[in-house]
């Protein structure tokens, strides 16, 4: 599918990652005037009328949008980030298959996998178990934009696909601590850290769990990729491949960061998940894509951007 000349609806486009889509997007050719971003004050996709006014007289759907968070939002607000995505994920998809759109872009979380999944994690055990329990509210009603998508392709031969993105990091990162995810909040415990003189900061967790992390760049070529090239019904895993446990990971931060302090781990905080890595060799195959960035050089653009804003 060329995307020149296609009139393209990004929601979540004014976000962390859909800032970086829209980038990936005009960089294919497509006017600016052809992509459209709804925003929240004025557009609630939880409103079927809303979504509707959205997609009408448009290409091309990529659902970005999201209520997303970290482990303690997501233990604190389970009813709505499970009503608040599967609305707008329900909705948008069954006005943009009444709209006659030509290709639905769904994206989906890591957080849909089992808890215990086995590692690499490979899309097609992604029905055999429940997910970790702190985030399953959110990680299972964005698996049902999966179900949603292949039920349309089946009896509405509707060209729905679905991408599942590893934890994401980057420049414009979230680093709000109400509701932002591990590295901009090591981050930003590191920066505030060295502000304060403080000899020390406090981790959650014990540092056992692992995490597989996407530079945010890569990511959003990923999704473009897909959308230029993916036709079929089967989910596909977006990641790097390569894993981190939390303890090294914070190792990281502070080297890149140079901070010399000491680590305190809360161990009444939970961990999550106890592992993550995907299988990325579906992306591979269908459309090409592999991860770019090496992690420590994005870790260190992320840090320098935040420190920058300082």
């Amino acid at each position: 599918m060329h995307l020149k000349g296609k009139k393209i609806l990004v929601t979540g486009g004014a976000g962390f990652l859909g800032g970086y889509v829209v980038e990936k997007l005009l960089a294919r050719g497509v006017a600016k005037k052809d992509i459209f971003i709804p925003r929240s004050k004025t557009a609630d996709l939880r409103d079927y009328k809303a979504c509707v006014k959205a997609v009408k007289g448009k290409d091309i759907v990529i659902h970005l949008a999201a209520k997303v968070g970290g482990i303690g939002v997501n233990r604190e607000k389970p009813g709505e980030f499970f009503y608040d995505n599967l609305t707008m994920g329900v909705h948008l998809m069954e006005a943009a298959r009444n709209a006659g759109v030509e290709k639905f872009v769904a994206v989906g979380t890591i957080c849909a996998y089992p808890k215990h999944a086995p590692v690499p994690f490979m899309e097609d055990a992604l029905w055999h178990g429940y997910p970790e329990e702190t985030n399953a509210p959110y990680g299972l009603a964005k698996k049902m934009l999966l179900v949603q998508a292949q039920a349309y392709r089946t009896q509405y031969n509707f060209n729905a696909i679905y991408l599942l993105p590893v934890n994401l990091y980057g420049p414009k990162d979230n680093f709000d601590p109400n509701s932002y995810h591990v590295i901009p909040a090591l981050i930003k415990k590191v920066a505030d850290a060295k502000k304060g003189r403080k000899k020390f900061i406090t981790a959650w967790g014990t540092g056992k769990a692992t995490r597989e992390f996407l530079y945010v760049e890569d990511a959003a070529e990923a999704i473009v990729l897909a959308t230029e090239k993916y036709e079929k019904s089967d989910p596909v895993n977006l990641g790097s491949g390569t894993e981190i446990s939390i303890k090294n990971l914070v190792k990281a931060v502070c080297k890149v960061m140079d901070f010399k302090g000491e680590v305190k781990w809360d161990a009444t905080k939970p961990d999550g998940q106890p592992r993550r890595l995907l299988d990325v060799t579906r992306a591979e195959r269908e459309f090409g894509f592999t991860a770019k960035t090496d992690f420590m050089e994005g870790l260190k653009k992320t840090a320098l951007w935040y420190t920058s804003l300082k």
